[in-house]
């Protein structure tokens, strides 16, 4: 009775401080700012510096304070007597009913299990890469510093990074690995990662074992002395969630019964932590101490929760519930700047969990509304075009995020998490807001931030500012065994679960299927006992519309019933069109769903068609800027464009891709940009045919013909993907003639036209003069011949203006060797014949099939979606002016 009573004043305090909004603001953040950043922590604990460690940890915390602080905890209006038994009763009859039951009338997920992703589409190319590297990692190096921890002994070697032996996060990773796996597994079937991940879930069994008490961490319970002595640590609950969260996940995804045993006994030692600190101290040293990241503990207590029943595991996920700032979002205050933003969305993920397992009344209307209010704020003044947020992991002034455009945007940890929050509201409300924004953010967000088909080469920050590329941010490109930052971790999960929200479904007499990602996938969907398979075709720039087509088939056992299938036509796409089995179908506006119930049966066929749009986008925070200070301006004599200076920045989109110029520095387009297609076209279909590289060979090393700087000269033969690579592409013009293959172009005359500089041509400047960039002219005119070499396979490009002279390249120092016209009288000795061959190979650089060309005021700049690039230096916002 004395353990309820207590979880009953606990609980209590917590609601009301929530929604009387008695804890508010920057208290939630009493760290020093620099420390809430992962990047910072990281060198911090890793430097040898003792002043600056000193300095920083000096003001770790404010003062912990008394009991007092636990009075001004309690309500300012007392709860009536009947409040405090409703809430008690509630309390009990969800303790007693054998389980629990969904807070309200949700679309339910469909299981990974039934979805499988085509294997040649961009997200299943993803998932098969990711899956690539989880089998890479070894179970031993996995786990060293568990069974170091737990006095067992260390087969193998430890991994570096984040997971090096004496890191504090240490063990985080393992815990995303469990989770990543469990959901690979269910989405492949894959036996070998089945071995793998229940051969670390036994490891750690072993480690938890010989510990004794139910604790399981990569590093000792010391950690946690620390943590509840506000002294300095490294969030020692955040990596506590993720080895919770991977476990749940085997039990959940992989049914495995162990897994779940040792997730309670876990949670039994941390339940015994927090409520010592608690009986100690006061429930302020407790959420005082919250003000270290914690992860989404509250999530995965509420997971745990409806699961078990156990109403402890209800107890102290309210206890992180962290109500200082959900009860900044409950009074609906936008007051999220300064906050490091990953700290903080897993705490909404988890107020919604909330709400979905207990369907407490008194938070219903409360955190729908957080959830809703939240991503609101974070769309509407702190997302990118990406739909990311976050600039050096910290959300930031929302009416300067045009000054934010730099390289450590976007913290990929943050899409993830927000895809959360959209994921949840969509299942609530059914709204196509959310799935507009899901599909935003997973495509431009998320499938980008692999390095192209490399197995566990990923990114940390995705960089929006200008002339800019993946690989330039502080972490840059992580490595397979010597990185696992925070978001190596989120990686591997998010590529894990791509088919977790393509369907989702609800029951009833009359079962319905919402479709609200168009992903080439199959389903087997048991509810409608039927087989649905969904074809998309690939994306191009020279047909702007999105081909889908659904095909039925009933399963074998059983008739297929009557149900509703139910297909998101996007907000973006205007004028789609659907045909059933040869018939037009009516469809209702962008924005809403196309909903067709019948009897389904084998062979029904949907042919779905939506327009995609080119079309600009304004910064975030402009539109907000001009709208505070319009209604501001009677009261304090603003004026409307008090900041004008980021008004004219622009994201170009095409549908939902985002599309980026490869450009290093100029940004400015004069147009307007209300009417893209009139200075927008689209890169055709058979350019990729035209591209070319010309290299040399100088001892054992090749060498490249490429642009820089308007000049061209000679560089090392680069991999593709690389700026350098992008320098080394051009494209053969000859006029009046198609062709398929650059060899079909020998013997006549030509132009090379700079794959990143639409519009310019490669020109000379007259006899013995090195060769730049201009626009087409008659000294842009070659004559493509076969090399002078004489070799199979090289060309030389001899002038149509000076016959007898022809690009010629310094033998001497090839690297950044001059290239130039050169002319000789006959005979031609071996020097410059070799000087002016050429190897002709094909682009090493290539147009992705969704590219344009834009117009630019003083150069032309080729478009082509940000998740397509790998080192290619490229600009988010361009500078538009009518």
């Amino acid at each position: 009775m004395n353990s309820f009573i207590f979880f009953k004043v606990l609980v209590l305090a917590i609601v009301w401080s929530m929604l009387c909004g008695c804890i508010l603001g920057k208290e939630c953040t009493n760290t020093p700012t620099a420390l809430s950043s992962h990047t910072v922590r990281y060198d911090l604990l890793t430097s040898k510096n003792e002043t600056w460690k000193k300095e920083m940890f000096s003001h770790y915390h404010l003062t912990p304070t008394d009991e007092s602080a636990w009075a001004n905890l309690l309500p300012r209006k007392i709860l009536r007597e009947e409040d405090e038994f409703d809430w008690v009763m509630m309390y009990r009859k969800m303790k007693n009913s054998g389980g629990f039951k969904l807070g309200g009338d949700f679309l339910n997920e469909v299981p990974l299990h039934n979805v499988r992703l085509d294997p040649n589409s961009i997200h299943g190319q993803a998932q098969q890469t990711n899956l690539e590297y989880l089998l890479m990692l070894d179970v031993d190096s996995l786990v060293w510093s568990f069974r170091k921890t737990a006095g067992l002994p260390t087969p193998g070697k430890a991994y570096g990074g984040w997971e090096q032996p004496n890191g504090e996060l240490r063990g985080h990773f393992v815990g995303h690995y469990m989770s990543a796996s469990a959901q690979t597994w269910a989405s492949t079937s894959n036996a070998t990662l089945k071995e793998k991940m229940t051969a670390v879930v036994s490891a750690l069994a072993a480690c938890q074992d010989k510990m004794g008490t139910g604790y399981l961490s990569a590093f000792p319970s010391e950690q946690f002395d620390r943590f509840e002595a506000i002294k300095p640590v490294w969030a020692p609950y955040y990596t506590i969630h993720k080895i919770l969260a991977g476990l749940l996940d085997q039990y959940t995804f992989a049914n495995n019964a162990q897994a779940l045993k040792m997730t309670t006994w876990m949670v039994d030692y941390f339940s015994n932590r927090v409520q010592n600190v608690i009986s100690q101290y006061s429930i302020e040293r407790h959420w005082r101490s919250l003000n270290e990241e914690t992860g989404g503990m509250n999530d995965v207590l509420y997971r745990l929760y409806a699961i078990t029943g156990d109403a402890k595991h209800l107890w102290l996920a309210h206890l992180f519930d962290k109500p200082c700032f959900l009860g900044v979002l409950a009074v609906k205050a936008d007051d999220i700047s300064g906050f490091h933003a990953n700290t903080h969305i897993p705490i909404v993920i988890g107020s919604q969990m909330r709400y979905e397992v207990t369907g407490d009344p008194l938070y219903k209307a409360s955190v729908t509304d957080i959830g809703t209010f939240f991503m609101n704020i974070v769309n509407s003044s702190h997302s990118y075009a990406t739909g990311g947020t976050s600039v050096s992991e910290f959300w930031s002034d929302p009416k300067r995020l045009g000054s934010t455009l730099q390289t450590e945007n976007e913290e990929s940890c943050t899409t993830y998490n927000m895809l959360k929050v959209s994921r949840n509201l969509f299942r609530w409300t059914k709204e196509i807001i959310y799935a507009d924004y899901y599909e935003r953010a997973l495509t431009n967000g998320v499938l980008g931030i692999q390095r192209g088909s490399e197995p566990g080469v990923m990114i940390y920050m995705l960089p929006q500012g200008r002339g800019k590329s993946k690989g330039t941010s502080y972490h840059g490109w992580g490595t397979k065994f010597d990185s696992f930052w925070c978001c190596y971790g989120t990686g591997i999960e998010s590529f894990s679960k791509l088919g977790d929200s393509i369907y989702f479904e609800e029951g009833g007499e009359n079962p319905g299927l919402y479709v609200i990602q168009y992903i080439a996938s199959s389903l087997d969907w048991n509810l409608g006992n039927i087989l649905v398979e969904q074809k998309v075709a690939p994306v191009v720039s020279w047909d702007p519309r999105l081909h889908v087509t659904v095909t039925i088939n009933s399963k074998e056992k059983g008739a297929a019933q009557l149900s509703t299938l139910n297909f998101r036509i996007p907000s973006h796409s205007n004028g789609a069109k659907a045909v059933l089995n040869g018939q037009d179908l009516s469809l209702p506006n962008p924005g809403q769903f196309l909903s067709v119930t019948r009897k389904w049966s084998t062979g029904d066929k949907l042919s779905l068609e939506f327009p995609l749009a080119l079309r600009t986008e304004g910064i975030k925070g402009v539109a907000i800027v001009r709208m505070v200070l319009v209604s501001a301006k009677a009261n304090h004599g603003l004026k409307e464009y008090d900041r004008p200076g980021f008004a004219p920045l622009h994201a170009i989109l095409y549908g939902p891709y985002l599309l980026v110029g490869l450009t290093n520095d100029d940004w400015d387009i004069k147009a307007n940009p209300a009417s893209p297609s009139n200075w927008i076209t689209p890169i055709p279909n058979d350019y990729n045919s035209h591209l070319i590289s010309l290299s040399q060979e100088s001892g054992n090393s090749a060498f490249a013909l490429i642009h820089t700087n308007e000049s061209i000269t000679m560089d090392n033969f680069p991999g593709s993907g690389s700026n350098l690579s992008v320098r080394a592409t051009f494209r053969l013009i000859i006029n009046d003639l198609k062709f398929s293959n650059p060899k079909d172009a020998i013997g006549k005359s030509v132009m090379l036209e700079p794959f990143d500089l639409p519009g310019m041509t490669v020109h000379h400047r007259g006899k013995e003069e090195s060769l730049g960039l201009s626009a087409v002219g008659k000294d842009s005119v070659f004559h493509l011949v076969k090399g002078l070499d004489g070799k199979d396979g090289t060309v030389s490009l001899e002038s149509e203006m000076y016959d007898g002279c022809y690009v010629y390249s310094e033998e001497s120092s090839k690297s950044g060797g001059n290239v130039k016209l050169s002319c000789k009288s006959e005979p031609l000795d071996d020097g410059f014949k070799k000087s002016t061959s050429f190897v002709l190979r094909e682009g090493i650089s290539s147009y992705d099939p969704i590219s344009f060309v834009a117009k630019g005021a003083k150069r032309n700049f080729l478009l082509q979606p940000l998740f397509s690039l790998r080192d290619e230096e490229y600009t988010v916002y361009f500078n538009i002016q009518s």
